[in-house]
């Protein structure tokens, strides 16, 4: 079709498809968002909406399909739950420049990005991670990688450099630990058969996107430092790439949420017990094989925590268990205080019941997607941290 026959508000979307090929778009018309073409019918087949057409100009009419802005979530939580990435493309006020709303994309939601509420569990994390094998010299092998995961409603933000012929076990290891929703991997190990959780969605990435002198340039300038040495990973090759991969894949996605991320922690995988799947699953430690929920579990007879944030920190010791002596007997030692005072544990306790999700308030409230609730919320976790007893 000749260009000069295309609609301007066609040509609008045009333009914004064709930054983004490979995702569904969301325009932003109004009180709803419309998906068209090849969108439009994909969207309407997996979430049974009603596929129409609508005229653009006198000779052109496209499919479209479209959803209430108001209830938007809730079917972009559902695109996402079947691996899709969603492209929001809002409108960048009402009033309209030459006859034409601008719009712009806001954010791409993906597995790994979700911010929204309703779309991330309460008590558990949701991670994005970014894994770099590095092929040993026999090109069949391979004994070195990087792994860089993070949670953008926490902030938690953590990377490791594996090395040694157990390196592809503990890679397993640790996926099976931390279950992510999305993996990023550069595109040519995407079909070399690294076997992901059920959970897991992968995403393969050009291989630029992992390189070294890119990745350290996006971290110094992220955190607004001269060196990285503080955090622990500037001799970790591997680790590095995977965090800046991580931090510039965000930065396309759900760049709101990089304000959210305020350190990077370096870590080990040697200073906890070594569990792979099989023995996760049959331990039953967060996922029971019966109801394949953690109904049953290790996790469900323990967990009396009260605040959500206790919850995803009790899954995760769960799944980390210490080989350090001397951390042991510290949670013990913590343990048997409030074992031994049970009015302070019992004031504690009502206090935190009053206390809403401050890692994930403090999120929303850095991506501007607060509401009046979230911030009457936040002074409540405000007034509950100066009360509670020390």
């Amino acid at each position: 079709m000749p260009k000069q026959k295309v609609s301007p508000s066609r040509k609008q979307y045009l333009d914004i498809k064709a930054k983004y090929p490979h995702v569904i778009v969301f325009f932003r018309m109004g009180d709803f968002y419309e998906t068209f073409d090849d969108d439009a019918e994909l969207v309407a087949r997996e979430l049974d909406l009603t596929l129409t057409s609508r005229p653009f100009s006198k000779n052109e009419r496209v499919p479209m399909a479209g959803v209430p802005h108001h209830s938007a979530e809730a079917y972009i939580a559902r695109l996402v739950e079947k691996g899709y990435h969603v492209a929001i493309a809002d409108q960048m006020g009402n009033e309209a420049i030459n006859g034409l709303v601008p719009r712009e994309v806001t954010q791409v939601v993906t597995p790994g990005t979700v911010v929204a509420p309703t779309m991330v569990p309460e008590r558990q994390n949701n991670f994005l991670m970014a894994l770099l094998p590095e092929m040993d010299y026999d090109g069949e092998n391979w004994s070195h990688a990087g792994l860089a995961y993070v949670d953008i409603t926490t902030g938690e933000f953590a990377a490791t450099a594996l090395e040694g012929p157990n390196t592809p076990v503990t890679v397993l290891e640790e996926l099976a630990r931390l279950t992510p929703r999305e993996v990023l991997m550069p595109q040519n190990w995407v079909t070399r058969g690294v076997s992901l959780p059920p959970e897991s969605h992968l995403t393969g990435l050009p291989e630029f996107r992992f390189d070294l002198s890119a990745a350290r340039a996006a971290l110094l300038h992220h955190f607004q430092v001269a060196t990285l040495e503080a955090f622990g990973v500037n001799d970790k090759l591997l680790a590095l790439r995977a965090a800046g991969a991580v931090v510039d894949y965000l930065n396309d996605t759900q760049p709101g949420a990089l304000s959210h991320l305020t350190t990077l922690r370096g870590y080990s995988t040697t200073g906890f017990m070594s569990l792979d799947s099989t023995t996760r699953t049959n331990l039953e430690l967060t996922r029971s094989l019966r109801t394949g929920t953690t109904r049953g579990t290790l996790l469900d007879a323990l967990d009396q925590t009260t605040t959500a944030m206790g919850a995803r920190l009790l899954r995760t010791w769960l799944g980390q268990p210490l080989m350090d002596l001397d951390q042991l007997n510290a949670r013990l030692d913590a343990v048997e205080v409030l074992y031994h005072k049970g009015t302070l544990r019992a004031e504690i306790t009502a206090l935190l019941k009053q206390m809403a999700d401050l890692e994930r308030l403090a999120n929303r409230v850095v991506m501007g997607k607060a509401g009046p609730r979230d911030l009457q919320a936040l002074t409540a976790v405000s007034y509950t941290h100066l009360t509670l007893p020390t």
